[in-house]
Order: structure tokens, then sequence, then C-alpha cells
């Protein structure tokens, strides 16, 4: 082991092995860059550990729990009784694929030949830093630097997650006993995301959000659809609201919310806190790297305005989503081994795992109107579409925006069942700056859902089959 007299010297070094910080590694390695990757904590990065694996583990269990009771309008029977959950086990198997998948981030680091190394990285300058591990401090030198060092929850005043009835979504993620009562602050996607699958496994769920409705910023289609589920699901839900601070009672928690009709309060065994994620960049001062609002500022190669030190995902702002920070890793890497890469994406897809699932690429209908775009709009029902007919799950749609001007494809919207699984089409069609037709022309296989992003490119030009045509 080396000491802090005999620095280890790297031709490049990634500090943070999450969804941007792993890829840039491995890419480096690929094309020859002698590489070390450091990370104090979680190999794989939040998504994989206490993020988005874990929480899709679990919104599985309970949408394939709520599926039960759909079972009978299809004539099979299942025995009356209380169906139950045994959250210990369900976290053990939630635990097996998180482990399967973390495991696998080192097992590809070390066959890509990239060196890893586990501590705490505290920066001493643009390209040195001491790396605190269990055998001791170690010292390490780069000729390129890349931050890949994520985000972490907001914590709002009074609602501190050091007490054990608060949570964030990491602890959520690991409760062994679904909260009778649960009072989620924030109605953005992890909120709806972890409230309505502690909804389906148990909970009596209340939502409070600060802004005029769920999902802020979605297409108000969509934010009406969920906002009706929420209602069938028996969710309450208070918008234009803002939560004050809690105490303790004896029946669990009392929490004081500001309400437009006035002061409430609600009762609660656990309080969910889901307002935002932020950049952990303390301790970047010695790198010498420009930050606006404590994001890393950086160009379409990822680079800072320090030569020879790179910032990707969480970190550099944008986006905050795995696929984005992969995209950046895989580019950084690129750059750094002396290749003309540049972060030219026309578009970065997203993906809510409510119920029913959202997901976007491109524009949505109210941001080109926005941009000013003079636009075309096919909306198709899932309703309309075959195959979803026959698996029981006809709520939602799919709506696809086109350039009035030239009928190039904006966007996609999709809100309905499996949207997370549809929406690549679209987001390879927007990045081949795609017409209608080369959408609406190219034979889908039937009955599937992929029909209903063919028939919406279609409807947007008044040419579909399967809808009346608006």
């Amino acid at each position: 082991m080396a000491t802090p007299s005999t620095p280890l010297k790297y031709t490049a070094v990634v500090v943070g092995a999450g969804p941007g910080g792993y890829p840039c590694a491995i890419r480096l390695a690929q094309l020859g860059v002698k590489t070390l990757c450091i990370e104090r904590e979680y190999w794989g990065g939040v998504c994989l550990n206490v993020g988005c694996i874990p929480s899709k583990a679990l919104i599985t269990a309970g949408k394939r729990l709520e599926g039960l009771g759909e079972l009978a309008t299809m004539g099979i029977e299942i025995p009356d009784g209380p169906r139950t959950v045994d959250m210990e086990k369900l976290q053990a198997w939630k635990s097996s694929v998180v482990n399967k998948l973390t495991g696998g981030v080192r097992t590809l680091l070390k066959a890509n030949k990239a060196d890893t190394l586990v501590g705490q990285a505290t920066f001493t300058g643009p390209k040195t830093l001491t790396v605190k591990t269990a055998d001791g401090d170690v010292d390490v030198q780069a000729e390129h630097l890349v931050i890949a060092t994520g985000s972490r929850p907001v914590e709002i005043p009074g609602f501190s997650t050091d007490d054990p009835r608060v949570l964030d979504s990491t602890k959520a993620l690991a409760l062994t006993k679904v909260p009778g009562r649960l009072v989620v602050i924030g109605g953005g996607y992890i909120g709806m995301e972890m409230g309505q699958m502690l909804a389906k496994l148990g909970s009596k769920v209340t939502i409070v959000e600060f802004m005029g409705s769920v999902l802020p910023g979605f297409d108000p289609e969509v934010v009406k659809l969920m906002t009706r589920k929420l209602k069938r699901q028996k969710i309450t839900l208070f918008t234009k609201t803002r939560a004050k601070g809690w105490e303790e009672g004896d029946d669990g928690a009392i929490v004081t919310i500001q309400t437009p009709k006035g002061e409430q309060t609600l009762n609660a065994d656990a309080i969910l806190v889901t307002v935002g994620r932020r950049p952990n960049s303390e301790g970047l001062a010695p790198t010498g790297v420009a930050m606006e609002r404590g994001f890393v500022t950086i160009d379409k190669q990822c680079k800072t305005n320090v030569p020879g030190v790179y910032a990707i995902g969480d970190v550099a702002g944008g986006m905050m989503l795995a696929h984005k920070a992969t995209h950046e890793g895989e580019i950084c890497a690129e750059v750094i081994a002396g290749h003309k890469a540049f972060n030219d994406a026309r578009n970065v897809p997203a993906v809510v795992f409510t119920d029913p699932e959202i997901a976007t690429a491109g524009l949505m209908e109210h941001q080109a109107r926005d941009k000013g775009f003079t636009v075309k709009v096919g909306k198709v029902p899932y309703a309309a579409i075959g195959r979803a007919i026959t698996t029981g799950h006809t709520e939602g749609f799919f709506k696809t925006i086109l350039d009035a001007k030239d009928n190039r494809i904006l966007g996609v919207t999709i809100c309905g069942d499996h949207a997370s699984d549809l929406i690549s089409e679209a987001s390879l069609a927007i990045e081949m700056d795609a017409e209608a037709l080369d959408v609406g022309l190219t034979i889908h296989p039937h009955p599937t859902l992929g029909e209903g992003l063919m028939e919406s490119a279609k409807a947007a030009l008044g040419q579909a089959i399967h809808v009346v045509n608006r």
C-alpha cells in the first residue's frame, strides 16, 4: 500500500463510482488509459444501491400485490383472506437484486483493468487528492481528474432525517415495516413513486405538495390523469400547501401544514421528505472549478474551467438522471483519451415509475408551445390498442408532438403501462431528426403496445386508423 510520501500516479482518476463514474472509468480503461476509480461507499452509486434499482424492485412488488385483485375479472379466483406482505423477506429479495448489480460493477472495472480504491477522497489541489482508507491515508495524483460525486436528498427545516420518524428516500427503501399512516412531503416524481408504492403495500398515504399540482412541469393531461388515479387509490392530496413542522403526539407524529384554507394537522407514523436533490460539491474549492448554485459548470466535452479537470452526472447539473450521467461519463472518457467527442444529444428521455408509468422524450406539448413552435399533436388512448385491452391495463395515452412546419417529431409523451419500455423508440426518432411518417410507416408488430406510438404519429397527421382523427 502506498504512503503519503509515495503517491499513486494515474493518467485519469475518477472520483465516484455511480452511474456516471464507473462507466467513465471502464471506458477509459478500454481506451488504454491508466485509470483509478475511487468510491467511498456505494459501488454503483445511489442509483444501484438506494435509488433507481431498489425502488423499482419494491414498486414491482407493489404492482404484483395489487394485480392479485385484478385477476377475478379474468375468471381467476384467489381464496378470500387478508393479503400480507413480509417486509423482511421483501427487503431480502430487494437486496439480492442490488447485490447482483453492485457486485457486477467491481467485476466489470477489474475485467477492464481499471484500478479501484475504497475510501473518502479529499481534494487538495486541481489534480491531487488524499483518500482516507481502512489502511490509512493514500495520496493520489492525476493528469486528468473526473468529478463524479453525485447528489443527495434535500432536507427541509423542521424535518431532520436524523429522527427515526422522518425518512428520506434511502431510509424509505429500507423499511422493514409498512407505516400505517405516511405523510409524503413533495409530490414530484420521487414522492409519487414512493407514495403509490407504499400505498399498495398497505400504507394510508397523504401527499403534501407546495406547488399547484403533483408532478410540476409535466404535461397537464398527465397531471390530470395522475390526480384522478390518486383519488382511486385513496391517497389524500394537498396542493399549494407547505409543511411547517411536526411534533411527537400520543398516537405518532403530528404534522402541521399550511393549506390555502388555513393551518391543519395530520397524524402520521412516518414522514417521507422528497423535495429534490442537491449536488455533492462541498470540498471542491481546492480544484478551482467554477460552480453555479452548487453545480459544477461544464461544456459539451464535460470540461470545467480548469484544464484537465472534468465533471459528470448530478454534480454537473442538468437532468439528474442515471442514464444522462452514464452518457456524460462515456463522452468524458473519449475526450480524455484524445478523441473528438462531444455531448450533442438532442434529448434525454425521462421515466417516472408511477402507476401508470410516465415517459417523455424531447419536448412535451406545453414546452413546445412555450418555445414558439406551431405544433400538430396526435393523441391515442391505450384503450384503442388491442394489446392494452388484453392486459386489462387501458389507462393512459400516447402523445406525439410535431413541428407543424415540417412534421418533424419534437417530442413524445407516454402515460400508461410499460411506458418506460416504449419510450426508447421515440428517443431514437428524435435523435435521428425523424418525421412523423418515419415512425408512422414503420410496420409495428400486432398486437403490441408499441402500435400506440405508430398510431399517435399518424394521428398527428390526421391519418390514424384506430382512433377518430381530430
